[in-house]
Formats: structure tokens, sequence, C-alpha cells
């Protein structure tokens, strides 16, 4: 089956009809240049097209959030950066977030009202969750159907912010036999990507954090190993392929889960 072509608006043509969007999707620095995550902001565009979602993009205008600058303690570079990404969605109106990404989740909710940015902000479990719950997507509920799924709680979404029922909603909705890891919820345990350690190297003499998160989840004998971030997908994705187990077992974002369950249109 084809996927029809989906063309993203930005704010910026518009603006130029003296329109606008409800919501920003806020693409985030991951899904806009690595190639895996890509796959999960085209798949949450997907989502927002079928459920009819008034969103729309910031585009080449997006810059990095300044997480990055800010968890490794450049403290100037990231008010630069926030102060500069705050000023552009106040001058386009936009007062509606959505991303991705847990760590620019945490910002525009946590961070960025400490310098003028005061924004509501949906990480995209807790959009894709009040859509299903409202009845605006239509999902088959065949696609994941008594497979055994482990969901890796991001720490940004899960204890920063303590959002640990919509990822597991989302998965319980589509039929999915939920196995949860040992250390999860607020008991879970990093990827090894956060604060900035996705660009260090690891400390020698240690196993790499990810390999052992890795192998906590493949503990409870999955089929998919479920993901809401997309630091998190990398540091995931390299354990199992650590592993040696790409062809047993999946490393999927909740956007590629739902965008799989889609009822679709013939044309889609």
């Amino acid at each position: 089956m084809n996927k029809r072509k989906i063309e993203v608006r930005t704010f910026a043509d518009l603006a130029a009809e003296g329109k606008t969007a409800e919501y920003l999707y806020w693409v985030g620095s991951a899904c806009s240049y690595d190639d895996r995550a890509k796959k999960i902001s085209r798949d949450f565009v997907r989502i927002l097209e079928h459920a009819k979602v008034d969103y729309a993009v910031l585009g080449l205008e997006e810059t990095d959030s300044g997480d990055v600058a800010k968890r490794s303690g450049n403290e100037f570079l990231f008010q630069m950066q926030a102060m500069q990404i705050i000023e552009m969605l106040n001058t386009y109106g936009i007062r509606k977030v959505i991303t991705t990404d847990p760590h620019d989740f945490n910002l525009f909710k946590n961070e960025y009202p400490d310098l003028g940015g005061q924004f509501q902000v949906w990480h995209h479990s807790q959009f894709i969750q009040q859509l299903a719950s409202s009845g605006k997507l239509k999902l088959a509920g065949d696609a994941f159907q008594g497979k055994r799924v482990t969901f890796h709680d991001p720490c940004y979404l899960g204890r920063g912010n303590g959002e640990y029922e919509a990822p597991r909603g989302i998965l319980s909705g589509l039929g999915a036999k939920l196995v949860e890891m040992e250390r999860s919820r607020s008991r879970s345990m990093c990827c090894g990507a956060g604060g900035a350690q996705m660009f260090k190297e690891p400390e020698k003499g240690k196993m790499e954090v990810n390999a052992l998160r890795t192998q906590q989840a493949l503990e409870t004998q999955p089929q998919v190993i479920a993901t809401g971030c997309p630091f998190c997908m990398t540091m995931m994705s390299d354990g199992i392929k650590y592993k040696d187990l790409q062809t047993q077992v999946e490393v999927l974002d909740l956007a590629e889960i739902v965008s799989r369950s889609l009822k679709l249109a013939p044309t889609d």
C-alpha cells in the first residue's frame, strides 16, 4: 500500500497568507537530523494528519532547544538559544506545543517559563493518548495484538515529569501484552544518553549504560522494546545490535507503533 505524500505547513508560510495553526509540532534536533529518528517525526506527522489536527512546524526557523548546552554546563548558550526560540514563538502567537523529545518537553514545560516562555506543552505520548481517548484516531488494533512489549521510561518524561500512564495506555489500547522491566516507572534506569552523556565516551571499566539497560529489557523476553524518546531509541537500538538480536527484537517509538496501527484509506 502506497503512503500518500504529506505536505507539512510551516508557520512562516501560514503567516504569509494571514493564517496560523493551533499547535506547533516542535520536531527537535534528533528527529530533524538523525536518519533513524526522522522516522519518528514522519510517523507522528501521519498521526496528526490522520486525526486532522490543526498543526504546523517551524521548518528552517527551528533551532536547537538548548538542552544539551544546559546539561553540559553552558548556561549562557542555553539562555541565548531559549530566548531566541521564545521570541520567535511569541511573534507567531504560538501557545500550544507538541514534541516527540522528552528533553525538549521538559524545557518548554519547566525551564522556558523562567525566561518568559508560557506555553501549553504535550509530549507526543500524552497527545496521542488524548486523540485516542477522544475517538479521533481510528486504530486497526491487530498489528500489535498479543505481542510482548516492554516500555522503557525516558528520564525526562517519567522521573522528570511524572508521566507513566500515557505510553502504557497507548500500548494497552492496541492490545499489546505489556511486560514490565524490574526497573520501570519511578525506578526506571537511564538509557545512558541523558544529561549530554550522548556526546561523551563511556567511563572505562564499566559496562556501557545502554547495554545494561537493554539487558534489563531483554529479561522480559519482549518482541518489541517501546520507547518515547529519540535518544532512547538510539541507545536501545545500539544495545540490540550489540546483542545481535535485530531480527528478533524491534525497537520502536510509540509514534511508529501507533502509525502502524492506523486504519488507512486506500490512497494512504
